[in-house]
């Protein structure tokens, strides 16, 4: 799927968005109230909306404990961030920090004119420049491929769901129980895995090689299996790849493909990479 063409699918779930808030309020209203109230529920699923549609980047940047990160802080990180982003045709984002250890990045926002990408400092000090500049072109690719807006409204809605569940006080695991796989069947629907073997391989045209994408993926997965990693599992669709450990309520909310799988398309790319490795 070209990235245009993927771009409008994602502008059409927006929509889809939009309208079934204004329609999941409407019907509310008609039950309450009638068509008085049926117009007066619509107009707020519409504010809803648009709120979702502004705020909900840094909804999801305070999901994840991200701060603002300032130039002056990381001159070489804005640089690379600015570069690869004129790569890849999209205005450069604003740039955040997630303090702590684990290798991991995202980005969050309204597409290609309006985003944010959050790197951890785990994944600056871990990261080769190369691995560090094919994560950030991964989620530029999500950027100009309009994934984040789709991906950061269902994230925030998905997450409100869980939380929810804590106001139900000493039933809050059977609410858990029934709000859980709501928020997990809201997300799958919305998003597919395929939007990462795209983004992957827009970062290996970006990068214009493939390999330091595969290798920034292995270094990811095995981070992800040595430091423990806690948060809203509703975040998931957010990273580069999953952090949490499949088991439990994260195990619903999956919606990266396997690393190996994605690791063994990039190499694809260049099949004699192997070849060109044993010459070198």
């Amino acid at each position: 799927m070209g990235g245009a063409l993927l771009a409008v699918r994602n502008i059409f779930k927006a929509w889809v968005l939009l309208v079934a808030s204004c329609a999941l309020f409407a019907g509310i209203g008609w039950l309450l109230g009638g068509y008085r109230l049926l117009s007066i529920f619509v107009f707020c699923g519409a504010l809803l909306a648009a709120a979702l549609y502004w705020y909900s980047d840094r909804v999801a940047l305070g999901l994840v404990g991200a701060r603002e990160l300032p130039f002056a802080e990381a001159p070489g990180v804005h640089s690379t961030v600015e570069r690869l982003a004129a790569r890849a045709g999209v205005l450069k984002p604003r740039l955040y920090l997630m303090p702590d250890g684990l290798p991991r990045a995202l980005a969050a926002g309204r597409g290609p004119r309006g985003s944010a990408v959050a790197l951890s400092s785990g994944l600056i000090s871990a990261a080769t420049p190369a691995e560090l500049e094919a994560v950030i072109a991964h989620e530029l690719a999500h950027v100009r491929h309009r994934d984040v807006v789709v991906q950061t409204s269902v994230v925030v809605l998905a997450a409100t769901l869980l939380e929810s569940s804590r106001i139900g006080g000493w039933f809050q695991r059977a609410l858990l129980f029934v709000l859980g796989p709501l928020a997990a069947a809201f997300v799958h629907l919305l998003l597919s895995p395929k939007r990462e073997f795209l983004a992957d391989r827009a970062a290996a045209v970006i990068c214009e090689s493939p390999h330091p994408m595969a290798d920034a993926l292995q270094r990811l997965d095995q981070a992800a299996e040595l430091v423990d990693f806690a948060g809203s599992p509703a975040t998931e669709p957010l990273y580069t790849i999953n952090p949490f450990l499949e088991d439990g309520l994260a195990r619903m909310f999956i919606t990266h493909p396997p690393v190996e799988e994605r690791v063994r398309r990039l190499r694809a790319l260049d099949p004699d990479w192997r070849a060109k490795l044993r010459a070198a």
